[in-house]
């Protein structure tokens, strides 16, 4: 059984943030892609347009100097353009850690990402985790 498009890409994605590789992450991504983050935190807000993105994705690497990772556990789609990825998040900050799993809500026009809508299991530890 082959792989969905749009799961593969979803899954190009994810291999290049667990890379570091910003440029191949981004080819995947429209100009004008948005990732809408859950919270009140730093990072929480809808980061819009493609350096927007990646700035954010370098940001965590920065801000865990290094920690951040996440595990797949599942690439759901619906043939329609809309992909569900769930992982685990793990990261450091400072004398902290954070274990959580979340959700991303991937819309795909064209082949490539234009909107990332994030969810996670707890909030508030993430909350307290960025600030």
């Amino acid at each position: 059984m082959s792989e969905h498009p749009d799961a593969a890409l979803v899954r190009r994605g994810y291999e290049a943030f667990g890379k570091g590789d910003m440029q191949a992450l981004g080819a995947l991504m429209t100009a004008d892609v948005i990732h809408h983050v859950p919270g009140s935190n730093p990072l929480s807000g809808h980061h819009k347009g493609r350096e927007a993105v990646l700035d954010l994705y370098r940001r965590i690497g920065e801000e865990t100097g290094g920690t951040a990772r996440v595990e797949v556990h599942s690439v759901l789609v619906d043939g329609r353009g809309h992909v569900m990825a769930v992982h685990t998040f793990y990261g450091d900050r400072g004398d902290r850690g954070l274990e959580v799993q979340q959700g991303l809500f991937f819309t795909i026009v064209g082949g490539k990402i234009t909107d990332i809508d994030e969810c996670t299991q707890d909030i508030d530890e993430e909350d307290a985790f960025w600030r």
